[in-house]
């Protein structure tokens, strides 16, 4: 590290915990951040802060006027219109101009996604569908890449972690075939913004964790958080034995 760096990440530097050699390790690390919305903007502005040396962020949407609300990676009227991954990551870069960030402004076939999840030390679900986090996490599990899995609706999220190293359960384990029925989004049922700022916040302490190889990650334990009563509960997960990916 150059003494830019060592100055720019002095904070993290001396958590003992963390360090140089920590610090190295993030800098050298490569995270995939599937979705640029409410849970993508605070998930990919703090480790682009806190020295993730490649992110790759993917969303094939544009910016709307309803999403300025909460996704506050993208910061003004001029992005309207403007593709979420695109927009997302020139505020990334005005955060830290010395990461590399690639923007996938495309929907990824699955053969796409999965490549780009094989070249990933962790991936980061910041998707607001059941059929792309389906997808996400068979790809996740078929390569053994860990996943931080998150969500928000309402004053209500939730955090998990799958280790997808032949143990444990997979996000199928949690929602089944018919989660597509009760599916809710934030369009359909509203969202308090500073939720989703919690729950990405969560996922990316989770990712940092894992490069780090630090503390407990949430692995198969589902955190949640009721905002309203600002309660927090952790489940344990089990893996299901029916599970039609991880099962077999």
């Amino acid at each position: 590290m150059n003494d830019d760096q060592l100055l720019r990440y002095s904070r993290q530097i001396m958590l003992p915990y963390v360090g140089i050699e920590g610090q190295e390790k993030l800098l050298n690390s490569r995270i995939l951040i599937i979705g640029m919305g409410g849970l993508g903007s605070p998930i990919a502005m703090y480790l682009a802060s806190a020295g993730v040396g490649h992110l790759v962020i993917c969303d094939f949407d544009e910016v709307d006027l309803s999403n300025l609300q909460r996704q506050i990676i993208h910061s003004s009227h001029q992005r309207i219109g403007t593709n979420k991954a695109d927009s997302a990551k020139k505020t990334l870069l005005q955060l830290n101009p010395e990461i590399q960030v690639t923007a996938l402004s495309s929907k990824l076939s699955e053969s796409s996604l999965a490549e780009q999840v094989k070249q990933a030390d962790v991936v980061i679900d910041g998707t607001d569908n059941f059929d792309s986090r389906f997808l996400l996490n068979k790809v996740c599990f078929s390569t053994q890449t860990p996943l931080v899995s998150g969500a928000a609706i309402r004053m209500e999220g939730q955090v998990i972690v799958f280790a997808n190293q032949g143990e444990g359960p997979c996000y199928r384990c949690l929602y089944k075939d018919d989660a597509n029925d009760i599916a809710t989004t934030c369009s359909e049922n509203g969202v308090l913004s500073p939720v989703v700022g919690i729950i990405g916040s969560v996922q990316a302490v989770e990712a940092m964790k894992i490069i780090l190889s630090i503390g407990k990650p949430l692995y198969s334990r589902l955190l949640l958080l009721d905002a309203f009563t600002m309660d927090w509960r952790t489940l344990k997960l089990p893996a299901d034995p029916q599970c039609p990916v991880c099962s077999h």
